[in-house]
């Protein structure tokens, strides 16, 4: 069944360039169009898309309230949103990424990034554009303890084995590659990626990247600059 996809942009110029994008995909179909905020939370929750993809700067109510509506983890059936937006602001990504956002990508990146990042949601995994992934660690890097740094109090509540998934998991590992790394079904994994957001509050595996560099869960080897920790696209899943 092709992925569906609504989209959310003020400027029909905007929706129509990534309509034709998106359709040339066989395994593509875009259900909706939005023009604002409210469309954009009506259309969706009248389509139930599989992705909405959302400009930050929408008429009325804005990207990130449409994604805190949409991505609330606290939803019985959140859906996955995939900001799409000409605002390059680091501040502007956290926020998105706080609010639920479960990827974030630039408008003058690639045609073919974009409809990989829809893939990706759909799939329940995630995408940041390498670009901003790059910035954004070589902002945190410059603040982050030490190796052997006591964890946060939060972190005492994972269990051993939840810490574990959770520190490959800031390494931007798949959850094939965490079940590979720790002789684990990929079933398994889920679970635990379920069971530590909830402990932690974490709307989704995104923010949990951002979060585990912020506090030094994982630090990188000597020799290894920080920025190429992360410097492919995070791949994660909810």
């Amino acid at each position: 069944m092709a992925i569906r996809v609504l989209i959310c942009d003020t400027w029909a110029e905007a929706r129509e360039q990534l309509r034709c994008t998106l359709e040339r995909e066989p395994d593509l179909a875009v259900v909706g169009e939005a023009a604002n905020g409210y469309e954009a939370l009506t259309k969706a929750r009248q389509l139930r898309p599989d992705v909405t993809v959302t400009e930050l700067r929408l008429a009325g109510t804005d990207g990130i309230e449409v994604t805190q509506q949409l991505a609330d983890a606290r939803l019985l059936r959140p859906l996955p949103v995939l900001i799409f937006t000409a605002v390059d602001l680091d501040e502007e990504v956290i926020t998105a990424l706080r609010a639920g956002a479960s990827g974030f990508l630039l408008k003058h990146d690639p045609p073919e990034l974009v409809v990989l990042a829809i893939r990706a949601l759909a799939a329940g995994e995630a995408m940041i554009t390498p670009s901003v992934t790059r910035r954004l660690l070589n902002r945190y890097s410059s603040r982050l303890p030490g190796p052997g740094t006591r964890l946060p109090a939060p972190l005492s509540c994972l269990t051993d084995r939840e810490l574990q998934v959770f520190r490959l998991l800031a390494k931007a590992y798949s959850n094939g590659e965490i079940a590979a790394a720790l002789s684990l079904s990929e079933a398994t994994i889920r679970s635990h990626v379920h069971h530590l957001l909830g402990k932690l509050g974490l709307p989704d595996r995104t923010t949990a990247v951002v979060l585990a560099y912020e506090i030094g869960l994982v630090w990188p080897r000597c020799g290894e600059p920080a920025v190429q920790r992360l410097s492919r696209p995070i791949s994660t899943v909810r």
